[in-house]
């Protein structure tokens, strides 16, 4: 026989708040907080980059279940692998920036180096 799960942002007290912000971050985040990766929301569960939400305190060590400042998008696949652990959270940067050869300089004296 299965146990019951008691989480509460599963069956419990907290599941619509999470559902709320679930969508919120669904419709503003594209990149996994785990690995920095784009997430691809053509994926459906069970693929394992389909997109999910990840909880950035666990849950399972005193983590808010539902509140959003606690909820990062992941690949489903990097959630796993992270399970209940504590890490750092991540930052990754969106401004990358593309250094051209046409601004180098043309000629360079490599004997002088």
């Amino acid at each position: 026989m299965a146990k019951p799960n008691l989480r509460p942002d599963h069956n419990g007290t907290q599941r619509a708040a999470f559902e709320s912000a679930k969508k919120k971050i669904f419709a503003t985040q594209t990149v996994c907080g785990i690995c920095g990766k784009p997430v691809d929301f053509g994926f459906k569960f069970p693929h394992p980059l389909s997109p999910c939400i990840d909880h950035i305190f666990p849950v399972a060590k005193g983590g808010h279940p539902s509140a959003i400042e606690n909820l990062q998008l992941a690949h489903m696949c990097c959630n796993r692998q992270k399970s209940d652990k504590l890490i750092e959270k991540q930052r990754f940067e969106d401004d990358v920036k593309l250094v051209s050869n046409r601004m180098l300089p043309q000629t360079f004296d490599w004997k002088n180096l």
